[in-house]
């Protein structure tokens, strides 16, 4: 990369979590994520437990995967508003090659993934090629990808069975599902690529100033086709955590995931206006989902009470994501104010 792109890609070191700065996000969130458990714990007994830890970590694989690609997608300044459409239509593709065409299990988890890839791949190119809003394209492939997943089932659940539930089942002596330690590996690799690779510098670069990246010599496009492609990609790898941990491929899975998952990136403090992510942070925002969810089902709170409160979340958390950087610059100002006051002479 030249000057140029060096200079917008700048943000790229705040996209993990070095740094003071990162680290004083991480430290909030794990004050949040305690100040939630404490919460809950205080007005249900039983929610300080090992079960419920196991609970909300296993139950957490799928809405991790797509927390993962809605960061990149985020970071160049779109959205993915159809990855729960597409998690759907995935998890519909692996339980028709499983049970209706009785291909070998790693066989119809590759045709999964591709419907995923292929999903993100087509919003990709309508984003980018006619210059079409992400927001408009992908609210169209929701819908799109929801009644293709009606019409191949024909409205049916595919029970699928125990050739796939293993993946969900805790492992002895860890608590933790095969599923969530590969959404863990899915982590990490999001934070390498966001943070340690040229494509990562791109993504950064193209969220903070599209055009200067482009003055530079460096098409954008390709770029940013392929961040939808592993977003659709990420949705087909949740499609397998989902079917694994409910044994089925249910045609309204996943409705209202975009929610969460859009919830839990911006929680992490990934802006919306793009250019600035973190994997690693989207993470603990999952968490704190998780947490929230779990808790609620605890105290007994009901559906519509949740969804409130879920919306409430969500609102508070763009709010403070608007408002993060004009806080930042009045507390970096103050500091340099107190810092550069002169002494009174001895």
């Amino acid at each position: 990369m030249n000057d140029a792109t060096n200079e917008a890609a700048r943000g790229a070191s705040p996209a993990g979590i070095g740094g003071w700065r990162g680290a004083g996000d991480v430290l909030g969130m794990l004050v949040v994520l305690a100040a939630l458990a404490g919460l809950f714990g205080m007005f249900s007994g039983h929610f300080w437990s090992a079960q419920t830890v196991k609970t909300i970590v296993n139950q957490s694989a799928d809405l991790t995967a797509v927390a993962v690609g809605m960061t990149l997608v985020l970071v160049i300044g779109g959205i993915d508003l159809s990855v729960g459409s597409v998690m759907a239509l995935c998890a519909a593709v692996l339980g028709l090659a499983t049970v209706d065409w009785n291909l070998p299990f790693p066989v119809a988890v590759a045709a999964c993934l591709a419907a995923g890839a292929a999903c993100g791949l087509v919003n990709g190119f309508i984003t980018v090629h006619w210059s079409i809003p992400s927001f408009i394209v992908t609210l169209g492939m929701l819908e799109s990808a929801r009644g293709a997943t009606y019409l191949i089932t024909r409205s049916e659940t595919k029970y699928v069975g125990p050739r796939i539930e293993w993946l969900a089942r805790p492992i002895p002596g860890l608590g933790a599902s095969t599923s969530f330690l590969i959404a863990l590996g899915l982590v990490a690799a999001g934070h390498v690529l966001l943070t340690r690779t040229v494509l990562g510098r791109y993504m950064v670069a193209i969220g903070t100033n599209e055009e200067a990246v482009r003055l530079s010599g460096v098409d954008p496009r390709p770029t940013k086709m392929l961040t939808f492609v592993l977003s659709g990609l990420c949705a087909g790898i949740a499609a397998v955590f989902q079917v694994s941990r409910v044994s089925s491929a249910d045609p309204n899975g996943g409705v209202g995931l975009e929610l969460g998952a859009i919830a839990a990136v911006v929680i992490g403090g990934t802006s919306l206006m793009g250019g600035r992510g973190s994997v690693l942070r989207s993470f603990l925002g999952v968490l704190i989902i998780a947490v929230l969810q779990t808790g609620l089902d605890h105290v007994g709170a009901s559906e519509p009470a949740k969804r409130l409160i879920s919306g409430a979340v969500i609102v508070l958390a763009v709010v403070a994501d608007v408002h993060r950087r004009s806080w930042g610059g009045t507390i970096r100002r103050a500091v340099g104010r107190f810092r550069t006051k002169p002494r009174p002479p001895a």
